[in-house]
């Protein structure tokens, strides 16, 4: 019974480790959902996109690259997200600085990569939202785009 806690408990410890996600990865994004009107083909694909993920510990930072960095800079005012690592999952966020207007409605747009890592692999979710400033001029911003990705890195 002892062996059976002791090894419970080992593994336990193991599923809230971070995976090791630190690389630099090609990764081929699928358009989705574009209920924001960036203006994308949905079910389009585009490839060969090179993100940078430094890790330390439980946190990363995500840093998409090329000239897909500057399509998501021109959108969210920063190519960067930052957020953790939880076991296998990421969670990295962009607060979006690039304000815009509608009328009485100031909004920014931000992003959210919601991923899965298995090995030198990952997989998940982008999904982009808008961030108002709720005046009532904002009901026609309320809007979420999403695509999804697959990348690899290396072998490490």
């Amino acid at each position: 019974m002892k062996r059976l806690l002791l090894g419970l408990a080992i593994v336990a410890g193991c599923a809230s480790n971070p995976a090791d996600v630190e690389g630099t990865y090609s990764v081929g994004v699928t358009n989705r959902e574009d209920g924001c009107n960036f203006g994308w083909t949905v079910g389009q694909m585009n490839s060969g996109i090179s993100v940078v993920i430094t890790q330390s510990g439980d946190s990363a930072v995500a840093d998409v690259q090329g000239l897909a960095g500057l399509a998501v800079g021109a959108a969210l005012g920063t190519h960067t997200f930052s957020g953790s690592v939880d076991g296998n999952a990421l969670d990295l966020f962009a607060a979006g600085t690039n304000p815009k207007t509608t009328g009485n409605c100031t909004y920014t747009y931000d992003g959210r990569i919601n991923a899965t890592a298995s090995g030198d692999t990952l997989q998940g979710t982008i999904t982009y939202t808008a961030n108002t400033n709720t005046n009532p001029d904002c009901a026609a911003v309320q809007c979420t785009s999403t695509q999804d990705f697959a990348g690899s890195r290396p072998p490490r």
